[in-house]
């Protein structure tokens, strides 16, 4: 019994992995052999599947940025940081400002890392939709036509309970 559970652990592994390979063959052609930082996916979809950076670029890592406080005295998660979009609209604008600090902007994050709890008021699940909106507002836009790769990811937890999303960014740069 055990050996055939294995054989069929192995038969959908293997078939994955082809499926996987079959796939990523039959994405655009890349050309990586580029000056430029060059996004790569689906025009279709608001994310990038994969961002080249060639070597003279600079790169900068932003940390897990929380949302910023709205109204300390507020007595619920909403009244104090708003919900997931609102949080994730906040980081955002802390980002842009943090960047433009450096004297660089929105237009050259190449990837984001985004940590989602589960929302009380939306079920007890991530508020995936909210996060997505507020990435709509801020990426793949007239302003910014920058489509990031990116990750997001549903979490048990985040440091302070009231927060609903954390979000990394990584930034290229001549």
């Amino acid at each position: 019994m055990r050996k055939a559970k294995s054989v069929v652990a192995s038969v959908v592994f293997g078939t994955s992995l082809f499926v996987g390979a079959y796939a990523f063959a039959g994405s655009e052609k890349q050309d990586l052999k580029t000056n430029e930082v060059a996004f790569f996916g689906s025009p279709a979809s608001s994310i990038s599947s994969s961002v080249s950076i060639p070597k003279q670029y600079n790169q900068l890592w932003i940390s897990g940025t929380v949302p910023p406080t709205l109204n300390s005295k507020g007595s619920t998660i909403y009244e104090k940081y708003g919900d997931t979009q609102k949080q994730a609209e906040g980081i955002f604008e802390n980002m842009k400002s943090q960047l433009e600090a450096k004297g660089l902007s929105l237009e050259d994050v190449v990837y984001l890392r985004v940590y989602v709890v589960s929302d009380p008021a939306k079920g007890d699940k991530p508020d995936y939709t909210g996060f997505f909106n507020a990435y709509g507002k801020y990426f793949n836009t007239n302003e910014n036509p920058v489509k990031t790769a990116r990750s997001t990811v549903g979490v048990d937890s985040l440091v302070n309970p009231e927060w609903l999303i954390e979000i990394e960014a990584f930034v290229a740069y001549k």
